[in-house]
């Protein structure tokens, strides 16, 4: 009987978490009464907060426009659709942000991004909400750590070295990297396009790391890239892309295992 009043209890009170996270999520029409338009040093995101869980609402014609979310701050700034992240159509599009972060917007209508239809807002944590535990498709297995560059590490400068590196193997969700450098002349930075990429761009990273000892755990697939962002160094070939795939299967995990695993994630001893 106590068994039951106690699960009872503890249901109730994660029901109330739940529906005290969802009221607080706060819906954003963009642009206000103009919706999403061409503007010009419009400073509507000044006035606006973004927390992790909030909506933006875009309403436009759809015959003329769209909503083009794309990774970079390059892609951002000249109105490149190439390789977008997602694209909506509908006229009332709702965009839920569920990650903290920089989110970049743009229409694929060139001539109206540059005339400033385009929006970039930067995502927080509320600090009013707890940051909750990661869901059990969160926790990833421990898969393989690579030494990049392998015995030659992270300071060659040569255009074509580390990507035959990456070239010959295969990189799953879970696998880590370790970037080996000295860490007074180099650093790594993570990024998001393709055009910070190509142009060696460190204006708005993913992540930065500079102990000379980095271990950067890969936990989303896709194609992850890194450079360094010292002047030249990128240039003269210190720059790494990896194509990341899904995790490869494995046994299932009790909630005890999967747990524990997560644990041990943030702990990694260098022998």
């Amino acid at each position: 009987m106590a068994k039951r009043i106690f699960g009872f209890f503890l249901l109730a009170i994660t029901t109330f978490t739940v529906l005290l996270g969802c009221c607080s999520a706060t819906v954003h029409k963009v642009g206000d009464s103009d919706g999403w338009a061409p503007k010009e040093d419009d400073n509507w995101t000044d006035r606006e907060e973004f927390h992790v869980g909030d909506s933006l609402v875009f309403e436009y014609d759809r015959n003329f426009n769209d909503v083009t979310q794309v990774s970079g701050g390059l892609e951002y700034e000249f109105c490149d659709s190439s390789f977008p992240k997602a694209v909506y159509n509908t006229g009332h599009d709702v965009v839920t942000l569920k990650e903290p972060g920089s989110y970049y917007f743009i229409t694929s209508n060139h001539t109206q991004c540059t005339s400033g239809q385009r929006l970039d807002v930067l995502v927080t944590h509320d600090p009013s909400s707890p940051i909750p535990p990661p869901s059990p498709s969160k926790i990833l297995p421990s898969g393989n750590i690579y030494k990049v560059g392998d015995s030659k590490r992270w300071s060659v400068y040569d255009s074509e070295f580390y990507y035959q590196w990456s070239k010959e193997k295969q990189f799953h969700v879970g696998d880590s990297l370790l970037f080996e450098y000295n860490n007074e002349v180099n650093d790594v930075f993570e990024i998001s396009g393709d055009l910070e990429f190509l142009y060696c761009d460190p204006i708005s990273p993913v992540a930065v790391h500079k102990t000379g000892h980095d271990l950067i755990k890969l936990t989303e697939p896709g194609i992850h890239y890194f450079i360094s962002s010292e002047p030249g160094h990128c240039e003269a070939g210190l720059k790494l892309q990896v194509v990341v795939g899904p995790t490869p299967n494995v046994p299932k995990l009790s909630p005890l295992e999967r747990l524990t695993r997560w644990l041990n994630s943030f702990t990694f001893n260098h022998h």
